[in-house]
């Protein structure tokens, strides 16, 4: 009898292809476990909201503990310049007119204007004759043309005093942030508000308070472990737009943006930010540029606005 012969088993059930599927689906798993966990460590969450993504916020789940979120503290404060002199007061400033002529006192200081002079006689009691024999026609006077009036500057807002600042509104952007004060840590640092509540806004109290003179300092974080923060999209705000800071009186300091700009952290110019310019102006800071997990930003993103008006509290009737 012929020995029975053995059929050829197909590929797929192979045993050198069943151990190449199983090292291709180990690999997988662990690759995407990785993938993962980075993105959860980053976001904070297993998936990521479209405004978080839009917002351009990065490091959500950073280790804090690291890089310490702590902003350029402002210089000492120094005096304001004092405001431009009116016309009265410069009348006031000016050297009093020394009298001149008969009965001055002999010693006095001579007087920079110009002295009458005694008209000198003729030499000849002869009355002067014409030269000319045509007679004098007459000059019609012409009226002066009119100048344009020059167009009036707007009136600058009376500035307040000092208070508290309360609340911080943008409407651009949609916020309305509580505000808490900041004062420099032991090493003379400005930190910012408290991680566990991104929503909060700080307000450097020893600096000028908003709608008093100088420059006003709020800050604020960008992102948390949490997600986006209070100033998430502070880099996207218009020339123009309006800040408005509630103080604890009652008023309001209403701000107009001038300019927003970002500086690298190592370079930032303290003067150009917190120096006087004569009227009063309002910062917003948080961070920006690229981030390091274990430094954090590297940039500083800053707002800067002048004061525009100034409301009163409203009467209850």
């Amino acid at each position: 009898m012929a020995p029975r012969r053995r059929r050829r088993r197909p590929w797929h059930r192979t045993r050198a292809y069943r151990l190449t599927r199983t090292v291709v689906m180990a690999t997988a798993l662990v690759v995407g476990g990785v993938h993962l966990a980075e993105g959860r460590e980053r976001t904070g969450t297993a998936g990521s909201g479209s405004a978080w993504a839009d917002s351009g916020a990065r490091g959500a789940g950073a280790p804090r503990a690291r890089a310490s979120l702590y902003f350029t503290p402002p210089p000492p404060e120094e005096s304001a310049p004092p405001p431009p002199a009116t016309a009265e007061q410069r009348a006031e400033r000016t050297e009093p007119t020394v009298p001149t002529g008969p009965g001055t006192a002999e010693g006095s200081r001579p007087s920079h204007r110009w002295a009458p002079q005694t008209p000198a006689r003729p030499t000849s009691s002869t009355p002067a004759r014409p030269t000319s024999s045509t007679p004098a026609q007459s000059v019609r006077s012409v009226p002066p043309t009119p100048r344009p009036a020059e167009p009036r500057k707007p009136a600058r807002p009376r500035t307040l005093p000092s208070s508290p600042a309360t609340t911080v509104t943008i409407p651009y952007l949609g916020i309305e942030a509580p505000v808490t004060g900041l004062r420099l840590d032991d090493r003379r640092r400005l930190p910012a508000p408290p991680d566990d509540k991104p929503k909060l806004v700080g307000w450097y109290t020893e600096g000028p308070a908003p709608g008093g003179p100088g420059t006003a300092v709020v800050v604020g974080h960008r992102d948390t472990r949490t997600g986006p923060a209070v100033f998430a999209a502070l880099d996207v705000i218009k020339p123009g737009r309006l800040v408005e800071v509630l103080r604890a009186d009652g008023r309001t300091a209403v701000y107009t943006v001038d300019a927003v700009k970002s500086y690298e952290k190592d370079r930032f110019p303290s003067k150009e930010v917190y120096g006087h310019r004569g009227r009063p102006e309002l910062r917003l800071i948080t961070c920006g540029g690229t981030y390091d997990r274990r430094k954090g930003y590297g940039s500083n993103v800053v707002v800067f606005a002048h004061l525009t008006a100034t409301r009163e509290p409203a009467r209850q009737s």
